[in-house]
């Protein structure tokens, strides 16, 4: 193992069509906790958002090792159902879990997993339950209708839930802890004015 320092690493895969607004929360409360967030693309080379924002990887997928790792955060994007070009980040989570770090996944690229035979086994959710029984995975009586999952080393959530998805982000990498965890998800998914003071107490 690494050392300590490299596994306060997140890492943050990027791609074309990656859909932006998906994984901020959790990017941003985990660096002001004192994670490093690099982004990893399936190259070195520049991908495009969905929202045209232009990112230039901070190391290719090739060059991802586990153990250098704290965590793999996997957006979604248009590319998870329109091709098979990002199928070695679902394997890649799947040595990052054999590895015992853990991977979140949310919209899209939970497909990708389902596809890689990661939901088999496990409980998980999505956008909804038909979206990844197209895929013809074998999981579909471990899937979980609520707004994010967390099994063991595991994270899944649908689109709509970028801040629920944070949450158990934030949660499994010990960045908030109990009550202050709650008042997080409580002034950011329900603007709870009394969560800001608590979570600044």
């Amino acid at each position: 193992m690494s050392g300590t320092n490299q596994r306060k690493t997140v890492h943050l895969a990027v791609y074309d069509t990656l859909a932006d607004w998906e994984t901020g929360h959790a990017t941003a409360w985990l660096a002001r906790s004192g994670y490093e967030i690099r982004t990893v693309g399936p190259t070195s080379e520049p991908v495009t958002s969905i929202g045209g924002l232009r990112i230039t990887p901070d190391a290719a997928l090739a060059d991802l090792r586990p153990e250098d790792s704290a965590l793999l955060i996997l957006p979604g994007a248009d590319l998870w159902d329109t091709s098979d070009d990002l199928a070695p980040f679902a394997a890649t989570a799947r040595a990052f879990l054999d590895a015992g770090v853990p991977v979140a996944a949310i919209c899209g690229a939970t497909a990708g997993l389902a596809r890689e035979g990661l939901l088999d086994d496990r409980p998980h959710t999505s956008a909804v339950s038909f979206y990844l029984a197209a895929t013809g995975y074998k999981g579909g009586e471990h899937y979980v209708d609520t707004d994010a999952v967390t099994d063991g080393d595991l994270i899944t959530a649908g689109p709509t839930e970028p801040v629920a998805f944070a949450r158990e982000v934030l949660g499994r990498m010990g960045a908030f802890e109990g009550a202050k965890l709650d008042a997080w998800y409580r002034l950011f998914h329900d603007s709870d004015p009394a969560a800001y003071e608590e979570l600044n107490s």
